[in-house]
């Protein structure tokens, strides 16, 4: 973006032009429309990924005991789980991860991710946003220093079919906002269990007693009362912006057809469902290929209880084989479709944990090292990016930080990292400080 434009792109030259612009027929909304139309244009020519699916492991999930096991480490290191091979010679899971395991050759695992934020606040602000906290953070605290990725991509590319840009499944993660962006850009929160046999998105059906002519008179009176001089003549900033922003995104779910369709979870075949697992995680990564599939570029699907300071083994028994069920059937069922050239699939937490099992039979938080499992977007499948030492203490080959992490997802969705945006006071700031890419994420 030119130092000369404000967040929105807009050069200092347009807005001067926007008085004559208003005499002639062209106002504000016909000045965005076309600056939407040209930015249309140019990611047209280098995106990868029309969509990102982004699987939060919230809580700090286990490297050694998911994508980077040491079998030669000594037991207090190596843990109970056996390393087993997969599709792709020299890469091997956990033994809890077999389905994963069968598709390597579609998936890149990068071990050499690090970062010196160790809490729970910090790590996650960091790995969700490719921004380091400016201030030192407490470990429960939810921070909000830098839009996350999925509100940024909801800014730049816009929603389609009357669906929101940005979905997050049950929950928003701690980081996962807007920031400066505005209210408008936060995720769209399904809390509701797709597994439930009659699953239905609250707010987006017409309540019990109103008709679709009742709803349409009411819509049409709001718009009448916008069109007031007090309402219509809104100052920038002003929150008013953002619930209006709340308003047309709610009749636009409650009317749109495809966005009724979207949710439609029970219209799948029951033995696809039962592929993706009959459980809350594996129901949502299937409803998440239905948002794919219905145009909503970010979804993030959250799924915390990964802090395993105690009882580590006994857990992931539980939930290793949920997740590995899941997101095999999501990656295979991309694929199955075409849509898997077009879809990124990432799935990673905010840090590793700790190379030695402590009193409890757990592992505490671990920043030095991580594993980030990524797939999708035309994304060399079948490899692994960078190492940690032997007994995965630390990253020493092809050490990478979370902006080379953060600025992939960005160039992958045809999204400059290197772009600055202005704040509401005026003041400049990279999207990324390092725009520097993951290379090897590169055909």
């Amino acid at each position: 973006m030119s130092a000369h434009s404000n967040c929105l792109g807009i050069r200092r030259r347009d807005c001067l032009k926007l008085g004559l612009g208003a005499a002639l027929g062209t106002g504000l909304v016909d000045l965005l429309r076309l600056r939407g139309t040209a930015y249309a244009t140019e990611t047209a020519l280098r995106t990868e990924a029309k969509s990102c699916i982004l699987v939060w492991l919230d809580g700090g999930p286990t490297h050694y005991e998911t994508f980077d096991p040491k079998p030669e480490a000594p037991s207090e290191v190596r843990g109970e789980y056996q390393a087993i091979d997969t599709k792709v010679t020299g890469m091997q899971f956990s033994e809890h991860l077999p389905k994963l395991a069968s598709i390597s050759d579609k998936l890149a695992v990068i071990r050499s991710i690090r970062h010196d934020q160790g809490n729970h606040g910090a790590g996650n602000h960091y790995m969700m946003t490719g921004a380091p906290p400016r201030i030192p953070v407490g470990c429960g605290a939810f921070v909000s220093f830098h839009p996350s990725f999925g509100s940024v991509t909801a800014y730049e590319r816009g929603n389609h079919n009357g669906l929101p840009a940005y979905f997050s499944m049950p929950s928003m993660s701690r980081s996962g906002g807007p920031n400066f962006l505005g209210a408008q850009y936060a995720p769209f929160v399904v809390a509701d269990d797709p597994n439930r046999e009659k699953f239905r998105v609250r707010d987006v059906a017409l309540p019990g007693g109103l008709t679709d002519d009742r709803f349409g008179k009411r819509k049409d009176l709001r718009s009448l009362v916008d069109k007031l001089p007090r309402i219509a003549e809104k100052a920038a900033g002003d929150p008013v912006n953002a619930l209006d922003e709340y308003y047309q995104q709610g009749y636009s779910l409650v009317s749109s057809p495809e966005a009724q369709k979207a949710f439609d979870v029970a219209s799948e075949p029951k033995e696809l469902r039962d592929r993706y697992g009959r459980s809350s995680f594996g129901q949502r990564a299937l409803l998440a290929r239905r948002l794919v599939e219905a145009g909503v570029p970010f979804i993030t699907l959250y799924e915390g209880g990964w802090d395993h300071h105690a009882d580590l083994f006994n857990a992931c028994r539980k939930r290793l084989p949920e997740l590995d069920t899941a997101v095999s059937a999501l990656i295979e069922d991309l694929d199955d479709r075409g849509m898997l050239d077009s879809t990124m699939v990432c799935v990673l937490g905010e840090f590793g944990r700790t190379p030695k099992i402590n009193k409890d039979a757990g592992r505490d938080h671990w920043s030095n090292a991580m594993s980030v499992l990524m797939a999708g977007a035309k994304i060399p499948g079948g490899q692994v990016i960078g190492a940690t030492d032997r007994a995965g203490y630390s990253a020493v080959d092809r050490v990478l930080s979370p902006e080379n992490f953060a600025s992939s997802i960005y160039r992958k969705l045809g999204i400059d990292p290197d772009k600055i945006y202005y704040t509401p006071l005026g003041r400049p700031t990279h999207l990324v400080s390092d725009a520097t890419p993951i290379s090897e994420l590169f055909a």
